[in-house]
């Protein structure tokens, strides 16, 4: 690893989020030194970041010191086209607003409706009809989100990625008994690495459906990502692969 220095998000009271316990302790092994930062010193570009300085924090932390390397913000990708056909259930984009005029309906079935773009604006939820819309707060009805089927999952796993090799899977909610079909997970990776729009390392959420089969949740790029229970040392590799990469697209 090339980085000499790493940048860790912490306000310097209070206990630290696992995500920076884990990369204190993986680069501590790996002898790079550690200093903390506020939002704020980014904000003001008082950190002297560089090619030689790994990052890490939360997402507007991070998109805040990509816009002073000149590093291009990715697009969200939660559902990549390419595997559409591991989703097992209908996705799609709309607005809020079409939403809201399709929950008007008498017959409308719940929908799942996150953000695909402004991430923060509300958290995602399954919405039941005109009652549930309140959940989406100030967020304007021209905002482009996600909505999918509502299904039930009996257990949810986080299979983290490096260049195409997993190296941690991490039960997050459900039943632990319901296990994955790793066939499938595979293969949804090997398909995203061939398509070549995959990240160099990032995590995938698969789930297993109440009929058994193993799906995709979700992907979640590799940068600011959350963590469960991967390892120090793997979960450092990962957002140091990640991050590596992305300075190499700052202008």
């Amino acid at each position: 690893m090339d980085f000499t220095v790493a940048y860790l998000q912490y306000a310097g009271s209070g206990p630290m989020r696992l995500e920076e316990q884990l990369l204190t302790e993986g680069l501590g092994r790996l002898g790079i030194p550690v200093r903390h930062y506020s939002i704020k010193r980014i904000h003001r570009r008082q950190l002297p970041l560089g090619p030689d300085a790994f990052l890490a924090g939360d997402l507007p932390a991070v998109h805040a010191a990509m816009r002073q390397l000149g590093i291009p913000i990715p697009p969200p990708d939660d559902y990549p086209e390419t595997l559409a056909a591991f989703l097992g259930r209908k996705v799609w984009t709309t607005t809020l607003g079409a939403v809201e005029r399709m929950m008007e309906s008498s017959s409308a079935t719940p929908v799942f409706v996150k953000p695909a773009e402004h991430r923060k604006s509300f958290t995602g939820s399954v919405c039941y009809s005109e009652r549930d819309f309140g959940a989406w707060g100030g967020a304007s009805r021209r905002q482009r989100v996600w909505c999918s089927e509502v299904v039930t999952w009996l257990s949810e796993f986080r299979v983290y990625v490096i260049d195409g090799r997993v190296v941690a899977t991490d039960h997050y909610a459900g039943d632990d008994s319901a296990e994955l079909d790793t066939t499938v997970v595979r293969a949804a990776i090997d398909t995203y690495h061939r398509d070549a729009t995959a990240p160099s390392a990032y995590a995938v959420d698969f789930g297993v459906l109440a009929n058994g089969d193993t799906a995709l949740v979700e992907v979640n790029d590799g940068y600011a990502l959350g963590a469960y229970r991967i390892a120090a040392d793997h979960y450092t590799e990962l957002l140091a692969t990640r991050w590596r990469e992305l300075l190499a697209t700052a202008s």
